[in-house]
C-alpha cells in the first residue's frame, strides 16, 4: 500500500510540475505578446518614469542645500526649467527657427553634391533616392517624345468627378496632418504627466510596487527598486551635465571657426548625446555634411572639433560623472542599442542604455545574494 500510495503522489507531483510549467510558458508568452504589440506605449510610461526621476533627483538635489518640503521643492524646480526654456524660446526662438530652415537647406545640398560625386566615380547611389523614383524617372524622361495627347477640355469649370478627387486630397492630407501633430503633442503631454505625477508622490508609487510583490519577498523587491532609482537619477544627472557640455563646446567651436548655423549644430550634438555612441555618430555626420558648404578647410577643422568633443565626453566627462552610475562595457550596449533599435524603432535606440542599467541592477543583485550563503558555508 505504501508503495501504491507513493507512486501515486509522485504522479500526483508530476502532473502538478507540468501543469505549473505550462502556465508559467503560457503567461510568459502572453507577457512578450503584450510587450511586443504594446512597446511603443510601454517606453512612453518608461520616458515618463524617467523623467519622474530626473526631477526628483533635482529636487533631492535642492533639498540637500534648502530644508523645505517636497512640494515646495518640486515646484520650484519646475518654474526654474520652465523658466529657462521660455527665455531660450524667447532670446533665441527667432535664431533657432532661422538656423534650423538653413541647416535644412545646406544638408540637401550637400547630400547632393555627394551624391553627384559618388555618380561620378561610377558608385551607386540609388541609396540617396527615398522614394522618389517616379519623380526623378519624369525628370529625366527624354525630350524629344512626343507628349501625350491632351485631354479635350470640358468647359471653363471642373467636373463633378474632379471636385470631388481634389476635396477629398485635401481632406485626407489635412487629417493626416492634425493626427499627426495631435499624437506627437499629445505623447509630450503624457511624458510631462507621468513625469510631474511620479516626481510628487514617489513614495505612493514605490509602496504601490512594493504592495504587488509576496510578503516574504517585499526586502529584496525594496532593495532592488532603491538600488535602481538611485542609479537612474545618478546617470540622468550625470547625462544631463554631459549633453550640456557637448553642446556649448559644440557651439563655440563651430562659431569660432566660422561656421553657420552653429547655434542650431550645438542644439542638435547635445541632444543626440543622450543616445551613447550613435548619437556621435549622426551628430558628427550632420556637422561636417553643414560645414561642407564653408570649404573643405572649415570642414576638416569642424571634423577636428568633433572628434575633440567626442574624446572629452567619452574619456573625460563620461569617466568621471558616471562611474558611479554606470559600468557598462561599451560593446554590451553597442550591441543592445542595435538590438532594440530594429524591434522597437527610435524610442528602443534612445532608451537602451536605461533599459540595460535596470537589467544590470537586477544582475548584480541576484548575483550578490546567491554569493552571500557561499560565503556563509565557506
Amino acid at each position: 500500500m505504501s508503495s501504491k500510495d507513493e507512486r501515486s503522489r509522485t504522479r500526483g507531483d508530476l502532473a502538478w510540475a507540468i501543469s505549473v510549467g505550462g502556465i508559467g510558458v503560457v503567461l510568459f508568452t502572453a507577457l512578450l505578446a503584450f510587450t511586443w504589440y504594446f512597446a511603443a506605449t510601454l517606453l512612453l510610461i518608461f520616458t515618463g518614469m524617467l523623467l519622474g526621476l530626473g526631477l526628483n533627483a533635482l529636487t533631492g538635489a535642492l533639498g540637500r542645500r534648502v530644508p523645505l518640503p517636497h512640494p515646495v521643492r518640486l515646484a520650484i524646480v519646475c518654474t526654474a526649467l520652465a523658466l529657462m526654456l521660455a527665455g531660450i524660446a524667447y532670446l533665441g526662438g527667432a535664431t533657432i527657427a532661422e538656423q534650423a530652415s538653413l541647416l535644412s537647406k545646406t544638408i540637401k545640398s550637400q547630400i547632393g553634391n555627394v551624391k553627384s560625386f559618388l555618380d561620378n566615380h561610377g558608385i551607386d547611389t540609388s541609396f540617396f533616392d527615398f522614394g522618389n523614383g517616379a519623380t526623378d524617372a519624369s525628370a529625366t524622361a527624354p525630350s524629344d517624345t512626343a507628349p501625350a495627347p491632351a485631354a479635350p477640355s470640358r468647359g471653363p469649370l471642373p467636373g463633378a468627378g474632379a471636385l470631388a478627387s481634389s476635396g477629398g486630397a485635401i481632406v485626407s492630407q489635412t487629417f493626416k496632418l492634425l493626427l499627426g501633430t495631435i499624437h506627437g503633442v499629445g505623447n509630450i503631454f503624457i511624458v510631462l504627466f507621468l513625469g510631474f505625477a511620479f516626481a510628487a508622490q514617489p513614495a505612493v508609487y514605490h509602496d504601490g510596487l512594493l504592495f504587488l510583490a509576496p510578503a516574504r519577498h517585499r526586502t529584496r523587491v525594496a532593495l532592488i527598486i532603491d538600488r535602481t532609482a538611485e542609479t537612474l537619477e545618478r546617470w540622468l544627472i550625470a547625462q544631463i551635465i554631459v549633453m550640456l557640455a557637448v553642446g556649448v563646446v559644440t557651439w563655440i567651436g563651430l562659431a569660432v571657426i566660422g561656421i553657420p548655423s552653429s547655434f542650431i549644430l550645438g542644439i542638435q550634438a547635445g541632444l543626440l548625446a543622450f543616445i551613447p555612441t550613435i548619437g556621435a555618430i549622426i551628430a558628427g555626420v550632420v556637422v561636417v555634411l553643414a560645414s561642407l558648404a564653408s570649404g573643405w578647410i572649415p570642414a576638416l577643422s569642424a571634423f577636428l572639433l568633433f572628434m575633440g568633443v567626442h574624446a572629452m565626453e567619452s574619456y573625460v566627462l563620461t569617466p568621471i560623472l558616471q562611474r558611479q552610475a554606470l559600468d557598462i562595457p561599451p560593446a554590451t550596449l553597442f550591441a543592445f542599442q542595435i538590438l532594440l533599435g530594429v524591434v522597437f524603432g527610435i524610442w528602443g535606440l534612445a532608451l537602451a542604455l536605461p533599459l540595460v542599467a535596470i537589467a544590470k541592477v537586477m544582475i548584480d543583485h541576484f548575483k550578490t545574494y546567491e554569493a552571500a550563503p557561499l560565503a556563509e558555508a565557506a
